[in-house]
């Protein structure tokens, strides 16, 4: 089979026992350096994208995507989610209500954000049901001024269904200060827990008892709740609706609650998978040193090649044929053992959790309390790219160097 000289000579070289056994040692070490280090960026990366899969998950599937605000009450809701259900993008509309206030419970109290549902309906719009460890949701009566609150709210204040708690919310007055107090009683009647800190800092009541809280009439409600296909459409779908709606309607979505948790865990990947690209460069320019410890040891052969017409550009061939071949094989290997690893490291976890008998990732101290994964083509394929480069790159000054060695000088000091 035909091969050209210098990759038929650069693949020897790579295979071939070297009289210097420090020279293959270091070669070996780069390869593995390289591995080591590929296999680290895929399993770190891919353990955050879990991480942020779980959290877009759990918050994202608690608060609203969208949402179809009035400028004054809404007295009829059911036209505007039927106009949002023209969207193709829009895959549910319920009534929604939202407020702000105060839990009071024997004289402790946390600020608390409380949303006003149909306990019938927000099963289109919310995870909310799956996540009810206490209670039901259903329990949600109009007129009953039921409360359901996160798990970490009732563990602070020890609450359990049946007990009654006070929610005070900020009411406009024409008193000197301009606002005043409005205290409701509320009984529990369920506990969520998401694993998200919407645990501590939400509530859900009725949507008929946040329009009597508010003082509207029972089917009034503030805004239109709508769930999308593809989340980060909903600023576009939303603004498209309202605007189809007209002046008396305004948009409103995630972006605005919670974009700036989303663009930080996304500014941390970004920086993580920076600083695991130095350590990948750091071993694939360990190759530099390879090949100049090659180049010298080799120097003998190279003039020999030059004496019988090998020329310049063919030497440099052959030593980035060498490196790029280590390269290859580093990145390679890393990327497998990297995909093995990112697969299987939450069963790892949990392996070691149990023959250690200690828990990794506590529930009582994380919001998540396993080690997701989420092995993306895309970074693999960007991270074995990045491997493969770095890898070529780093044969280049030594290969010139090669290229640069006198036949005669390298006879006589051999």
């Amino acid at each position: 089979m035909f091969r050209p000289l210098s990759i038929f000579i650069g693949t020897r070289y790579t295979r071939a026992k070297r009289r210097n056994r420090f020279v293959s040692f270091i070669s070996m070490t780069s390869m593995i350096g390289l591995a080591l280090g590929v296999l680290a960026m895929i399993v770190v990366l891919s353990v955050m994208n879990g991480f942020q899969r779980e959290m877009s998950s759990r918050i994202l599937g608690m608060v609203p995507h969208a949402t179809i605000v009035g400028v004054k009450p809404i007295d009829d809701w059911q036209p505007v989610a039927a106009a949002a259900m023209k969207n193709p993008e829009v895959t549910a509309a319920v009534p929604f209500t939202e407020m702000e206030g105060m839990l009071s419970y024997k004289g402790s109290m946390q600020p608390i954000q409380i949303s006003g549902i149909d306990p019938a309906q927000e099963g289109k719009v919310s995870i909310v049901a799956q996540h009810i460890v206490q209670g039901r949701l259903d329990a949600l009566k109009p007129g009953e001024f039921g409360v359901v609150i996160g798990e970490i709210t009732a563990r602070r204040f020890r609450l359990n269904v049946g007990d009654k708690l006070t929610l005070i919310v900020p009411e406009i007055s024409s008193a000197p200060g301009g606002i005043t107090p409005r205290m409701q009683r509320l009984n529990v009647v369920g506990v969520f827990k998401v694993g998200a800190e919407l645990d501590g800092s939400m509530g859900l009541i009725h949507v008929a008892d946040a329009a009597e809280m508010q003082h509207w009439q029972p089917n009034q409600v503030q805004s239109v709740r709508l769930a999308v296909k593809d989340l980060y459409a909903a600023p576009k779908v939303s603004s498209d609706i309202a605007a189809s709606l007209g002046a008396d309607f305004k948009a409103d979505d995630w972006t605005h609650t919670q974009g700036s948790l989303f663009s930080a865990m996304k500014m941390e990947k970004t920086m993580i998978g920076l600083l695991l690209l130095m350590i990948v460069a750091v071993a694939a320019f360990n190759i530099i040193a390879t090949l100049i410890m090659v180049v010298n040891d080799k120097g003998a052969d190279i003039a020999i090649l030059r004496t019988i017409g090998a020329t310049p550009r063919q030497i440099m061939a052959i030593f980035m044929v060498q490196g790029t071949v280590i390269g290859i094989v580093g990145t390679l290997i890393g990327g497998v053992l990297g995909v093995i690893a990112a697969l299987n490291v939450s069963a790892l976890v949990g392996w070691l959790e149990r023959v250690s008998g200690q828990h990794i990732f506590s529930s009582d101290v994380y919001f998540v309390s396993n080690l997701p994964s989420e092995l993306q083509g895309g970074d693999v394929a960007l991270i074995c790219t990045a491997g493969f480069v770095l890898s070529f790159l780093a044969t280049l000054y030594p290969a010139w160097r090669a290229a640069k060695v006198e036949p005669a000088t390298a006879l006589r000091y051999s």
